[in-house]
């Protein structure tokens, strides 16, 4: 998520400027809306032009900008948007003002928001930034004399560090081993989950296994090896148009998941400090017990668009564990772990202490 701008507006409104960068970005923001916020952006609308001076289009659709008054809000995952409707308050065209309309929010797509901001719905926003700018890959490319460290965000690569120095025999010739070792040095620096090692050649396998050997710790974040015809931003390019950041990531995310789900069932097999299903969930929530709660991405879908079988609203027990400091992590339904925690009803969570 990326914030452009805040404005204060009189009674206690604020109008942000926001731009979200991932599917989750958009999955906070259905979070934060709320009827009777006010939402801007830009659209199309279908024009129905029957007059005297214009023969009858069909309903052509013509872009415009709008500003509607929300009635409600939807996350759209496997399409890649969020559906927010309501009623145009301005729109380009005065002739638009009045009718109900639906703005769909989609990744990089700039919108306004103004409503009284509540202390958790701007704590959920920052979080959303500080995750975007968080990188949690790194691409290293490497050859002979030269490597170069970039991070990955949503949208692009960024170049951390780049180390060069002569090679070949004679009284300048550089040890190999020493490359290996400052760029196993920069990389145990940064703060990512996965690595991905990249390069022409065999010199990024050699790399790896100097990094094995001599540095365990970054070892560990080692992800697959990606042949390139370059280093550098040519290679990471390369890196990218391949999807390797992409597979690393949902195999991260998959790890992490299934860490989660095993620490979850060890409880359960113990007795201890866990619990699943929504009313169990929720009346642990109740007693501000959930040290995390963990819920099932197509079940709260379901949910909020009416369409499950809770007689409890998933989104006052969500709200509830946030304000009381609990986490909450959406598994994927495309996971084995989302699998298990389908198994279990869709929705559980791991508790500060154990309930009676």
């Amino acid at each position: 998520m990326r914030i452009d701008g805040r404005t204060r507006i009189e009674g206690g409104r604020e109008r942000w400027t926001l731009v979200p960068e991932s599917l989750d970005d958009l999955w906070h923001l259905s979070y934060v809306l709320e009827p009777g916020d006010l939402v801007a952006g830009d659209t199309t609308r279908r024009i129905q032009r029957d007059d005297d001076r214009m023969r009858d289009t069909g309903g052509e659709r013509e872009p415009m900008s709008v500003t509607i008054t929300v009635d409600e809000s939807e996350f759209h995952k496997f399409a890649n948007r969020l559906r927010v409707s309501g009623t145009i308050e301005s729109a380009s065209r005065e002739d638009q003002v009045g009718h109900h309309h639906t703005l769909n929010v989609e990744e990089r797509e700039e919108i306004e928001i103004e409503k009284i901001w509540q202390p958790d719905q701007r704590e959920r926003i920052e979080e959303a930034v500080e995750a975007t700018e968080n990188a949690d890959v790194a691409i290293a490319t490497v050859e002979e004399g030269a490597a170069s460290i970039h991070t990955v965000a949503q949208y692009g690569a960024e170049e951390y560090a780049s180390i060069t120095g002569p090679t070949g025999k004679g009284e300048y010739a550089r040890e190999r081993s020493e490359l290996f070792g400052e760029l196993a040095s920069a990389l145990s620096h940064i703060d990512v989950d996965a690595i991905l090692l990249a390069g022409p050649g065999f010199t990024k396998e050699d790399a790896r296994k100097y990094i094995e050997e001599n540095s365990p710790e970054v070892a560990t974040m080692l992800g697959a090896t990606v042949d390139t015809s370059a280093i550098g931003d040519r290679g990471v390019h390369e890196v990218l148009k391949r999807g390797a950041v992409e597979e690393v990531q949902a195999e991260t995310r998959i790890a992490e998941e299934a860490e989660k789900i095993d620490e979850l069932t060890s409880r359960i097999a113990q007795d201890a400090a866990a619990t699943y299903g929504i009313e169990a969930v929720a009346e642990a929530a109740d007693y501000g017990a959930i040290e995390e709660l963990l819920v099932l991405d197509d079940r709260l879908r379901e949910e909020r668009a009416g369409e499950g079988e809770w007689t409890i609203d998933v989104n006052d027990v969500i709200e509830s564990v946030e304000q009381q400091g609990g986490a909450v992590t959406v598994f994927s339904s495309e996971f084995a772990p989302g699998d298990q925690l389908g198994a279990l009803g869709g929705i559980a969570a791991l508790l500060r202490y154990r309930l009676e």
